[in-house]
């Protein structure tokens, strides 16, 4: 079972810590808002993506995008929803020397959330991953279990990594300008994240 879990991990790196509508909104929160600011966000997005790996493992995403007319609507909702999250990063104002006391409202856990289950690329790369590996054969519910497991220790990693990484660039965005077009950058690629994933299906 180690064997496989280490298969399992090997898998998921590329796939969740690659550029993505969840991964690029966490770092452009944490360089936007710093990262104790950011951190109900990042955890919405986590608790969203953990539940998109249970709605996976469930079985629930087939029968639900079977329903008729119900697939259309969930996309333009979601396309919808992240644009309006690209405006806010896009539009955030410039962290000043204390991150801290900047007095903007850092998107909230609520909105972490409804981005990562609103993320195209979060059911594709968790339902290949999910369906791609078998670690407690002849088992299912171990083996459901333990994928559940494995796959959500990388949800955390894969979010934690790139709020680093925001957070990291907050602290040399001070400059206006600079500032600016880091925030706007993080958004247009955002937006592009999306319509990749959504064109990719």
């Amino acid at each position: 079972m180690i064997v496989d879990l280490l298969k399992l991990w090997g898998s998921a790196v590329p796939l969740m810590l690659s550029p993505g509508p969840a991964v690029l909104s966490v770092a452009a929160m944490g360089a936007a808002f710093g990262p104790a600011r950011a951190l109900r966000y990042y955890f919405g997005i986590v608790a969203g993506t953990f539940s998109v790996l249970l709605i996976v493992a469930s079985g629930l995403t087939a029968a639900l995008l079977s329903v008729p007319g119900l697939a259309p609507v969930i996309t333009v909702l979601a396309a919808g929803y992240i644009l309006y999250l690209a405006y806010r990063i896009a539009t955030a104002p410039i962290l000043k020397g204390g991150a801290e006391g900047d007095t903007a409202d850092a998107p909230s856990f609520l909105s972490g959330y409804l981005l990562a289950v609103a993320n195209p690329k979060a059911f594709a790369a968790l339902g290949a991953l999910y369906a791609g590996h078998s670690l407690v054969p002849g088992d299912p519910y171990g083996d459901a279990a333990a994928k559940v497991g494995g796959l959500a220790c990388m949800i955390f990693i894969a979010n934690g990594s790139w709020l680093i990484f925001g957070t990291m660039l907050s602290k040399v965005l001070r400059d206006p300008k600079a500032g600016r077009v880091a925030n706007i950058v993080f958004a247009v690629l955002l937006v592009l994240s999306v319509a990749i994933s959504a064109l990719g299906r």
